[in-house]
């Protein structure tokens, strides 16, 4: 999409505020072409004039940066100036502070035929795209020009020269809004399982009681597209007749709301992975249709777990330990590994160090993964805290795992040393006496060596941890 940056001055009047944009005019024939190569369009730098936007109750003269038109008007500029009689425009004062948030707009013009018009009929329409980036309003405008009754009868107005419509006395084409869809939050994330509305909602200058207006929701994602919800509600004396359509379970809009208030807000219910996408709000009513784009991002944060909640060296053996992250979405997660010794200030990263498992997809739609880390006891004493920390779009924060390593029992190192010196004997006994080997039982062992392991408790790791390798089936003769 084409961007640009805005470029936004306030005019402080009797009635209120005047916004102006710097925007494009997008015409067929030339320029750039679309993404997939298809039509060509060109594009001719424009301003868009917001007449009295704002009411000035709440703005200081001081902080006003007056508009000024050409001191010579140009048939070459192009310059829509709009008036907004009976049409307000919700949350329209964000486009006020755009310029000092830092915030880029993105505004495009290019002509519109209503229904049942011709191509070149009188008054001309334009529908105007106005986007405020990095959250905020966005609105799709019909602009429909006016009667210059400024210009005298014996005076002949000055004609833009692209469009070839006649210019008020300040160089302006002067237009107001007849429709407006706008959507006051364009872009809203939610986590599986939530209810979610998705904003929309229009205005019409002088509507017909009972006219029919016409609702359609889509959703676009990954290059597929479907319709949810097809409403066309009515306004009788009594109540509001509505032909209803819907294609998602949980999925509704309000046709009274849509008929009497231009609510056409989407509420869905009961949130999955597959319903994230784009979502397209069409509404039409009388003459006029347009649309406007809600972007639904579905999250939801991992659950993390460490593979032991303890760790002991009992030896020079190093330890696995692993980091679980469970059912997250979406899909890009980060994981980084942390040590910190008792001696040490700062902690050290180990991530390179690790290794990650591939990612696992579940049933609805989420994801887990596994990162796993090898620990040496001689570059991590007792009191070293492992951390696993985990960052993800869901998390408004870092989350951490972590667990400190433990001092090994006493009793069990003093039998590991033990036992170790007993099997020597035991194989140096079988050395010198040239006994073969044969399987039996420990009470075969030459007296002195049964009585240390007769001392060594059962419970034991260390002699539990002999017994499963096999080391007491061996009996000397």
């Amino acid at each position: 999409m084409f961007k640009i940056l805005v470029f936004l001055w306030m005019v402080y009047g009797l009635e209120g505020a005047d916004v102006v944009l710097s925007c494009s005019l997008i015409e067929e024939g030339g320029g750039m072409g679309g993404m997939m190569g298809g039509a060509m369009f060109k594009r001719t730098a424009s301003t868009l004039v917001f007449k009295d936007l704002v009411g000035n109750d709440d703005l200081s003269p001081e902080l006003v940066t007056p508009y000024n038109p050409p001191e010579t008007p140009n048939a070459d500029d192009l310059i829509f100036e709009l008036t907004l009689p009976s049409i307000q425009i919700p949350n329209a004062d964000l486009l006020l502070h755009a310029d000092c948030n830092e915030q880029e707009v993105v505004c495009e013009i290019s002509h519109y035929v209503p229904r049942g018009a011709e191509v070149d009929s009188l008054p001309a329409h334009f529908i105007g795209s106005v986007q405020l980036e990095g959250g905020g309003i966005s609105l799709t405008l019909v602009l429909q020009t006016l009667h210059n009754e400024t210009t005298q009868s014996d005076t002949q107005p000055l004609m833009q020269s692209k469009l070839n419509l006649p210019l008020s006395q300040s160089g302006t084409l002067l237009t107001e809004v007849v429709f407006v869809v706008f959507s006051r939050v364009p872009s809203i994330v939610a986590p599986i399982g939530s209810d979610v509305l998705l904003d929309c909602g229009f205005r019409q200058k002088n509507s017909i009681p009972g006219q029919d207006v016409a609702l359609e929701w889509r959703i676009q994602h990954r290059g597929n597209g479907r319709k949810i919800l097809d409403i066309k509600a009515r306004e009788t004396e009594t109540d509001v007749g509505q032909d209803l359509f819907v294609d998602r379970e949980g999925t509704s809009a309000e046709a009274d709301l849509l008929v009497r208030d231009g609510n056409a807000s989407l509420t869905l219910r009961r949130l999955k992975v597959t319903d994230e996408g784009t979502y397209i709000c069409t509404v039409g009513s009388g003459e006029f249709q347009t649309q406007q784009i809600v972007q639904l991002h579905i999250t939801q944060p991992p659950h993390i777990t460490l593979s032991e909640e303890k760790l002991v060296f009992q030896d020079s053996t190093p330890q696995k330990l692993s980091c679980h992250c469970h059912r997250y979405y979406p899909l890009d997660v980060q994981v980084e590994w942390f040590s910190q010794a008792p001696s040490e200030e700062e902690p050290v990263s180990l991530s390179k160090e690790s290794s990650l498992s591939s990612h696992r997809q579940h049933s609805d739609g989420t994801y887990s993964l596994s990162s796993h880390l090898h620990l040496r006891p001689d570059k991590n004493p007792p009191g070293t805290v492992i951390t696993c920390r985990v960052s993800h779009p869901a998390l408004e924060t870092l989350s951490d795992a972590t667990l400190t390593v433990g001092k090994p029992d006493p009793n069990t190192v003093f039998w590991t040393v033990i036992l170790m010196l007993a099997i020597s004997v035991m194989f140096l006994y079988k050395a010198f006496s040239g006994a073969g080997a044969v399987y039996g039982t420990v009470s075969s062992l030459p007296v002195f060596i049964q009585n240390i392991l007769n001392c060594v408790p059962k419970t034991n790791e260390a002699f539990t941890g002999l017994e499963r390798h096999g080391v007491f089936v061996l009996q000397f003769g």
